[in-house]
């Protein structure tokens, strides 16, 4: 059963990230086309701004899934519907004190920004519109999002954020082509947001029908929150940093180049990083149960296939990005888009960034967010305090910078940690399995930077170049990770090939 939840869930996931993929890919040109590179920054300035107000949450997503673990585990319902009431409770109160930090913010914020081609009244109407999709997430969704999420259903919570994903940008898409003001659009825009809670609701109230957030609230529960808060902390930092450090202290215009890189390494990291989500809750149970050695074998077996889709994934990035850029940014004109230093840099952080992603996962999935909040805060403080100083004399290129060390200083914090606290297993194969990567990478992007001509006219032609360029690094990537792990490699192929078995109707191994 765990398989298979596992795989409802990556596979939603994945839709999920292929819809942000191609509505991120259609939507950047057409606000810069219609509304220019200021305007593109600006709204996507103001929302990884508004992101910084999610700490209000005060970790309380994840202390709420931890706490659901066992409950859900035992079929406890009086402790299920007391942890909802509790976790309700709490996000009504965030819910309050977040729209009054974007109120402030919608009075502060132009004062910054109104400078730069665009009127004051809209940028503070934009700040108050995109604030408002954030307070419905503390008001309506949040309490549900985090009982999927410990139910191991994170597969409906793709398939309602990839309908609302879609709507959005279809607003988006047709008030911008017939001229209206971006104010409009983005109120417009709005309804999407009201759509997805709506539909979080209603299967809330299908699925689980003696939900009550009325019950005696477990508060005690939730003990956890001000611990997971240093985590929400650095995820924010981590995210948000970058374009709001790049917005206030450069330009508009840096922040726009900015988001357009980031929005396609996001889609990347996005598609990787699907294959952990719905894996956290599947861990919480192993380990709120005590099952080890079931936990130490899928670890093995995660971080090892995780590994290797990261090289994967990065070296045809690696390989692809500057012909991509040609053709995405073709019709900008008002500010130089074409810049590989940043492409490269991008990709450095990539690879470092997910490194550390399976043994995050297990942070999350083992509650331990007292035992890493020192980490966390030193992981933040770097990439923030490096930011500012090294934006004003690097640009976009300082911040990566300091995004890098940042997550390379985390990186071996946790390779060292999670052996020690989690898994018991020796932090040495974790170590070889990075190296690895690093070497597989290297071996595959190196010789088609310097041996292959690619210069693509269109996306016809750019994809018929990414083909040869995708079966290239598969070849070596696993080659190289089978003949390094042959006992791992079988093991991840017989449970594939179970869980392929048990789907078409011909074997059974729930719970592997």
């Amino acid at each position: 059963m765990r398989t298979k939840l596992s795989l409802y869930n990556t596979i939603s996931a994945v839709a999920l990230q292929i819809v942000n993929l191609i509505v991120n890919l259609i939507l950047p040109p057409v606000m810069i086309k219609v509304y220019g590179s200021e305007v593109n920054g600006l709204v996507t300035s103001i929302r990884q701004f508004i992101t910084y107000f999610n700490l209000v949450e005060a970790g309380l997503a994840g202390a709420a899934v931890y706490a659901l673990y066992k409950p859900l585990a035992d079929k406890n319902r009086d402790d299920i519907n007391g942890i909802l009431s509790a976790s309700n409770r709490f996000y009504n109160i965030s819910g309050f004190i977040f729209s009054a930090l974007v109120l402030v913010t919608a009075f502060m914020y132009p004062m910054f920004t109104s400078g730069q081609g665009i009127d004051t009244a809209s940028i503070a109407a934009l700040v108050l519109i995109i604030g408002a999709s954030g307070a419905l997430e503390f008001f309506a969704v949040g309490k549900y999002k985090v009982l999927y999420t410990a139910d191991q259903k994170s597969y409906v919570i793709s398939i309602i954020n990839a309908a609302a994903v879609a709507l959005n940008a279809i607003i988006i898409l047709v008030l911008a082509s017939m001229g209206y003001d971006i104010v409009i659009v983005q109120l417009l825009a709005l309804l999407s947001f009201f759509a997805r809670s709506a539909l979080y609701i209603i299967y809330g109230r299908l699925k689980y029908r003696e939900l009550n957030f009325k019950a005696p609230p477990m508060n005690e529960a939730l003990d956890k929150r001000w611990d997971s808060l240093i985590l929400q902390v650095l995820g924010v930092a981590s995210s948000a940093t970058p374009i709001v450090v790049i917005s206030l202290m450069i330009s508009l215009k840096e922040a726009s180049v900015f988001g357009v890189y980031n929005m396609v390494f996001t889609s990347v990291l996005a598609l990787l990083t699907t294959f952990s989500n719905g894996l956290s809750a599947i861990f919480g149970d192993l380990l709120v149960r005590n099952e080890l050695g079931t936990l130490q074998k899928a670890y093995r077996q995660y971080e090892y296939l995780y590994y290797a889709l990261v090289a994967w994934g990065y070296s045809v990035a690696a390989i692809m990005i500057m012909p991509f850029m040609k053709i995405y940014t073709a019709g900008f004109t008002d500010t130089e888009y074409i810049r590989p230093v940043i492409a490269a840099l991008f990709v450095a952080v990539g690879v470092i960034s997910n490194i550390k992603t399976p043994q995050g996962m297990l942070v999350i999935s083992a509650g331990l967010y007292r035992e890493t909040r020192l980490q966390s805060l030193i992981q933040a403080l770097i990439i923030v305090v490096l930011s500012v100083i090294l934006a004003p004399l690097m640009g976009i290129t300082g911040v990566l910078i300091a995004s890098l060390l940042s997550n390379l200083y985390r990186d071996i914090d946790l390779i060292f940690f999670i052996p020690k606290t989690v898994t018991k297993l020796k932090p040495m194969m974790t170590i070889r399995r990075v190296l690895r990567l690093c070497l597989l990478f290297t071996a595959v992007v190196i010789p088609a930077l310097y041996f292959v001509d690619i210069s693509a006219a269109s996306y016809v032609q750019w994809a018929l170049y990414a083909m040869p360029v995708g079966i290239w690094a598969l070849l070596v990537i696993t080659g190289g990770n089978i003949l390094a792990e042959r006992e791992t490699a079988r093991e991840v192929y017989e449970r594939i090939r179970l869980l392929l078995g048990r789907r078409a109707g011909t074997g059974s191994a729930a719970g592997k």
